[in-house]
């Protein structure tokens, strides 16, 4: 167990946090938490979906990284040994391709949708040296949507800046990357919410946000709140399971890193809607309206109207951008450690772009469905939405339910307790029947609802 992974090691319990964080804090978190904070009882919400985290999304994750601690190597070959050590059946290490092929799949249009933010950020430079400002930002994303050589520009500069951490390593790519861009990320979104304050909204915003109804909160918020708990940790396509095999063995808790990831990621999605709602309500725009609506053609209108607005939509839109980078650096990492270990450690670089070139070459699925093929249609869903379905709402799910079953039934005792040999006996027990019975009885419940 004292063995060190050949892909290298975080040099410390803060890195991996980061990282971890870094992994979890992606263009959802931004966009899409506070806005289903707003809409689902506020505080009460908040409530209900930090209930979920500790029933499924933070046993969950601890059993991804004790997992990935334990094994060394990339997903499939650390569910390969795993196997063997538990006397259990080979069926198991479908997990570990489940969440390769999922990562492939989500970065390939996950990195269309985060060059859109490149694509703004580049807009607010260009004010800031003379450009024409952004006076219908309905039109101007319209224009960007219908242009597919501009969306494949900023989808394969988006792709280059994730191959170009991941073909360097853990040591001088992963760790050296989150060293600066999650500092980065927390000082911008700070700084947000400080010219938040500043416009008289603060409170108003944090009422929309906090303010428990527990009139609306029914089964379906319930669902809602554990789809978004479970989806927001980066659980079910293994990354964690990665990012856990470069943690050190010695002096590090499995529980509390995975408490700081948990209470870290929740923190900063309210935290963006405190830094996007003042705003929104300062114009008189509605703050109902999330996702891509609010954020790439309402907030842009209001940047233009109010003081220093250029710089705030540069600092907003530099936020999104390094949010989408941390997530799909964690995306890429599982295939290329694959590769990595069949061809060997020289072979990086070219396992990393091997990857990142698949996943681009998907991508262009999503662009042209934006434009020219959108009248594509699959199960009454352009090809865009299709793969998200696919992806996020059928193979995360069902990776999140194998890896708690594999956790809690098949997986060694002896295993369990050495990587959580911290954690006191008692609660051991409640977190094996987390894992038996709690965690995959809720995650089976999200799968059905996505599938019916």
């Amino acid at each position: 167990m004292d063995k060190t992974s050949i892909h290298g090691m975080w040099s410390s319990r803060l890195m991996f946090i980061l990282a971890a964080t870094g992994s979890a804090v992606g263009l959802g978190n931004i966009w899409r938490f506070p806005y289903m904070t707003s809409d689902n009882g506020g505080g009460a919400f908040v409530l209900v979906y930090l209930g979920c985290i500790l029933l499924v999304g933070l046993p969950i994750l601890m059993a991804e990284i004790l997992i990935g601690r334990h094994g060394r190597v990339s997903p499939v070959n650390t569910l390969r040994g795993l196997v063997r050590e538990s006397g259990v059946s080979r069926g198991w290490v479908g997990i570990g391709w489940i969440g390769i092929v999922a990562g492939i799949l989500i970065l390939s249009f996950y990195s269309v949708v985060a060059g859109w933010t490149l694509h703004y950020t580049f807009l607010y430079v260009k004010q800031m040296f003379g450009g024409a400002p952004i006076s219908d930002p309905g039109a101007t994303f319209a224009s960007l949507l219908g242009n597919p050589l501009e969306l494949t520009f900023w989808h394969a500069a988006f792709m280059l800046m994730t191959v170009g951490v991941v073909a360097l390593g853990v040591e001088k790519g992963l760790e050296r990357a989150v060293r600066f861009l999650m500092p980065a990320l927390f000082v911008l979104l700070l700084l947000l919410v400080v010219y938040g304050m500043t416009t008289g909204y603060m409170g108003q915003a944090a009422a929309f946000l906090f303010r428990p109804d527990w009139s609306v909160i029914d089964g379906n918020t319930f669902l809602r709140a554990m789809g978004q708990a479970f989806f927001t940790l980066s659980l079910g396509m293994c990354t964690m399971m990665t990012y856990g095999a470069y943690l050190p063995l010695k002096g590090i808790s499995i529980p509390r890193v995975g408490i700081a990831v948990a209470l870290t990621d929740t923190c900063v999605a309210l935290l963006a809607g405190l830094a996007i709602f003042p705003v929104v309500l300062s114009f008189g725009l509605d703050p109902a309206g999330g996702g891509p609506g609010l954020i790439f053609t309402s907030l842009p209108l209001a940047f233009e109207a109010m003081p220093f607005g250029i710089l705030y939509g540069l600092a907003f839109f530099g936020l999104l951008a390094v949010a989408a980078w941390t997530s799909s650096i964690s995306l890429l990492e599982p295939a290329t450690a694959f590769l990595v270990e069949r061809f060997g450690v020289k072979r990086r670089k070219r396992a990393a772009l091997g990857i990142a070139g698949l996943s681009w070459l998907l991508g262009l699925l999503s662009v042209l469905s934006l434009n020219l093929w959108s009248g594509v249609r699959i199960m009454d869903r352009d090809i865009m939405t299709f793969v998200e379905f696919i992806a996020n709402d059928l193979m995360l799910p069902l990776g999140g339910l194998l890896i708690a079953l594999f956790a809690g039934w098949a997986l060694n005792r002896t295993i369990l307790r050495e990587q959580l040999s911290d954690m006191p006996e008692a609660l051991f027990l409640v977190w094996r029947w987390l894992m038996r019975v709690v965690a995959p009885l809720l995650v089976l419940t999200v799968l059905v609802r996505a599938v019916v």
